[in-house]
Order: structure tokens, then C-alpha cells, then sequence
């Protein structure tokens, strides 16, 4: 068994994230020591790494939560999870879309401050909102 402080160095996970987790039911409350401390096995240690990796992916809280209950149920349905991948894949792809348009409209901006202008055509498009 393991302090919040080594499960935090084991996972990757912030002490403070881990509490957060614990709190909006992502990972289940570990036991706790005669003083009251949290206490951490391997294998809790090991959904907190799981979560780390889904929110690294960026999914969002829900998905992790989801994909937790999959791979902890004995009974994994990956056409489930895979599923919750596809959906996420699709907004990442949707993301990269938006920032591509982003990138874009930033690129004739500064392009167009690169002429000479009596006012800025970056800070015009900004003031006009």
C-alpha cells in the first residue's frame, strides 16, 4: 500500500487531480490508514495511469469515466470503447479542422501587417470584433 504522495509519483497523476478524481467518482476511494491517510494498492495505482492516458488522449471526463467502467467490468465490450474512440476521434478531427482555419485567418493577418498600412491590419480585425 501506497501514500497519495508515491501513488502521485507512480502514476503521473497531481495529488490534487487524484483527489479530484476520487470526488467525481473516476476512481473509487482507496482504503486509509489507522491515522486516516489515503492508501493506495498497485492496482488503483494502475487505474489512475489508465485515466492519465485517456486524458492524455484528451478525452473528456465522461469518456474516462466510461472507459474505466469497460475495462473494469470483466466483461469488456471493446465494440463499446471503440465507439467512445470513434466519437473522439471525430471531434479531434473537427478540432484540426477549426485550428487549420484558425492558422489560416492568423496567417493573412500578419501577412497583411507585413505592408504598409497607416493602421494595423491585425489589431483592426481584433478592435472590430
Amino acid at each position: 500500500m501506497h501514500a497519495i504522495g508515491e501513488a502521485s509519483r507512480r502514476s503521473g497523476v497531481g495529488i490534487e487531480t487524484i483527489r479530484y478524481y476520487e470526488r467525481a467518482g473516476i476512481v473509487g476511494r482507496p482504503g486509509r490508514s489507522p491515522a486516516g491517510r489515503r492508501l493506495y494498492s498497485d492496482a488503483e495505482i494502475g487505474r489512475l495511469r489508465f485515466v492519465r492516458k485517456g486524458r492524455d488522449l484528451g478525452f473528456p471526463i465522461a469518456d474516462v469515466r466510461a472507459l474505466v467502467a469497460l475495462a473494469g467490468g470483466g466483461g469488456v465490450s471493446c465494440t463499446i470503447a471503440a465507439g467512445i474512440g470513434a466519437a473522439h476521434l471525430l471531434a479531434v478531427r473537427q478540432k484540426i479542422d477549426e485550428l487549420e482555419r484558425l492558422r489560416g485567418a492568423l496567417e493573412g493577418l500578419i501577412e497583411s501587417c507585413g505592408s504598409d498600412h497607416n493602421t494595423c491590419p491585425l489589431l483592426a480585425a481584433l478592435v472590430a470584433g
